[in-house]
């Protein structure tokens, strides 16, 4: 028989359609495919309902999942109404108070105290990404999971903790699953392709992050999953897909430390968005060091010495003017390395020849001869076409500095 699980998102503003709930599907996909039986999935506001609803479900669920409530505010009252159904108080745990003070020293008196609080017999689960921690404990015969509703915390703690549990508790073998991060890819496409070179007894699930998309194969044998695997690569194209939960930013900086080199970068069309990914990591200043936003045109020539030529004659949006730009910060900057972006993100500005979703990368360093690449983003937005041509530049730098050839490899590229 099935172990019967129930799905609660709490919040008033997911009720009142401020914004998209975020994890129902998500929570209810991962779980079925190892073999759970997901009974319901229920929408609540911020005002106390949830506990006569959830005092029902307990009726026929064996495990209950939260999603939720768990902020500093009063009207976060999950870990209340979680305690009061197990009949329990709510107590403070010790170790949490001591991580989240090292985190933000004095500030944890008040409010944010709340934040480290939990029913009292539950575990905590830890929130690498915030401060809320969640829990996990048995209120009556069912096992309650408490998570925070913010995306990126529920994410990180639903995919690294809580997820593995599940699997255990039902017995599914995680050394059957392959982890995959896919780049530059559309899900609707990588789900084609997935149908494309599905393999018997091979299921795959997706979760959509915001530079990238991970992908599960699970079932069949290794043989036929890391079959599966490089044939989705090959469609897809050199590059675009890796084991394992990584980003671009990872794997960049990874090569720059191992090799301790550094880099700069220098972006137009992008805004700083890639000097961003690359600062995310701490001590991001072993490999970093800096960046040039030079998005006019006077900033391009006074910042990076790109020639007034060059610009009236090519356009800003060219191979030439990368190449100068990625050149002219390396003379700047003395460092080992340097990408620079330009491109058309739009909504308006294109052309014939270079239409929106146009983008430029140019690749320069002490130790291969410059190289740029022109990459034609179908165009899913403004925001889409910046954060893709990021994630290019940092796939297409780590790949520039092993000494590929760039031109090479995006050619390959099948659906960016």
């Amino acid at each position: 028989m099935a172990i019967r699980a129930s799905i609660f998102l709490i919040g008033s503003e997911i009720t009142r359609g401020v914004i998209a709930d975020a994890h129902g599907r998500l929570l209810a996909r991962e779980m079925t495919a190892i073999g759970y039986l997901v009974k319901r999935i229920v929408i609540v506001p911020d005002d106390g309902s949830v506990a006569e609803i959830l005092r029902l479900a307990l009726q026929d669920s064996d495990v209950i999942i939260l999603t939720g409530g768990l902020g500093p505010t009063s009207d976060d009252c999950t870990r209340d109404i979680v305690a009061k159904l197990a009949g329990v108080p709510v107590v403070q745990d010790e170790r949490a108070f001591e991580q989240l003070y090292g985190r933000i020293g004095e500030r944890i008196y008040g409010v944010n105290q709340r934040q480290v609080t939990i029913p009292q017999g539950f575990r905590i689960i830890e929130n690498p990404k915030g401060s809320a921690v969640g829990f996990v404990g048995k209120i009556a015969d069912a096992l309650c999971y408490a998570l925070p509703g913010v995306p990126s915390e529920m994410h990180a703690m639903f995919y690294h903790h809580v997820l593995p549990e599940l699997a255990t508790l039902v017995g599914f073998d995680t050394k059957s699953l392959l982890e995959l991060s896919c780049f530059l890819t559309p899900e609707s496409k990588l789900e084609e392709v997935c149908k494309e070179y599905a393999l018997d007894g091979i299921e795959w699930g997706t979760r959509v992050q915001e530079h990238r998309i991970s992908l599960y194969l699970h079932g069949g044998s290794d043989a036929n999953r890391q079959l599966m695997a490089e044939k989705i690569e090959k469609k897809l194209g050199k590059g675009l897909l890796y084991s394992g939960d990584i980003d671009g930013a990872t794997l960049l900086s990874d090569y720059l430390l191992t090799h301790q080199k550094k880099i700069a970068c220098a972006e137009s069309c992008t805004g700083g968005l890639i000097g961003k990914l690359l600062s995310d990591r701490n001590g991001s200043s072993a490999y970093f060091w800096g960046g040039v936003i030079s998005y006019a045109n006077a900033a391009k020539e006074e910042l990076l010495k790109v020639s007034s030529i060059t610009l009236k004659a090519q356009g800003a949006v060219s191979y030439e003017a990368v190449i100068e730009m990625a050149e002219g910060l390396r003379a700047r900057a003395n460092v080992d390395f340097t990408l620079a972006v330009s491109g058309i993100a739009g909504d308006g500005g294109g052309s014939p020849e270079k239409p929106v979703g146009t983008i430029y990368l140019g690749f320069s360093s002490f130790q291969y001869p410059t190289q740029a690449v022109r990459l034609n983003f179908t165009s899913f937005g403004r925001g889409s076409i910046r954060r893709r041509a990021a994630v290019a530049a940092l796939l297409l730098g780590y790949f520039y500095l092993k000494g590929e050839q760039l031109l090479d490899i995006t050619e390959t590229w099948q659906y960016i």
